[in-house]
């Protein structure tokens, strides 16, 4: 889906070429920080601390890998 100009794009592209390493980094750090607090947040209440590792490193990395990592009782 495109729902942004191409003159708006290149300005935008041009805005992240201008940012430093360090710049980049800390940039991607935030949105993974909200992205996180976003799918955290959107958990149901009461799970305890290892099944909110699974549930989170589900959605950001897959079934496979989650039960792999946090093996779930069944």
């Amino acid at each position: 889906m495109l729902d942004t100009t191409p003159e708006f794009q290149r300005f935008v592209d041009e805005q992240y070429r201008r940012l430093t390493p360090g710049e980049r980094v800390s940039l991607c750090t935030e949105m993974f920080d909200a992205a996180r607090s976003l799918a955290e947040s959107s958990l149901p209440p009461g799970l305890g601390e290892y099944e909110r590792k699974h549930w989170i490193t589900e959605r950001f990395y897959g079934a496979e890998f989650a039960n792999r990592i946090f093996p779930m009782a069944l």
